[in-house]
């Protein structure tokens, strides 16, 4: 599955990853790529969560 990630920049000079599709799935990281690393993680993580409780998966782009 493919799910858009933003990516901002933070005023620490981190790099933020938010996936809209996915409430509260954000990540973030020094670079742009490790941010969209973790996020890719994280949407992962968010998957398998909702698999477990048997919650809709939301659709991809």
């Amino acid at each position: 599955m493919k799910y858009r990630i933003l990516i901002e920049q933070d005023e620490d000079n981190m790099f933020v990853a938010e996936v809209p599709s996915l409430p509260g799935c954000v990540s973030q990281g020094e670079t742009r790529a490790e941010a969209i690393e973790n996020a890719k993680d994280a949407i992962k993580g968010y998957i398998e969560s909702l698999e477990k409780h048997n919650e809709p998966i939301p659709r991809t782009i």
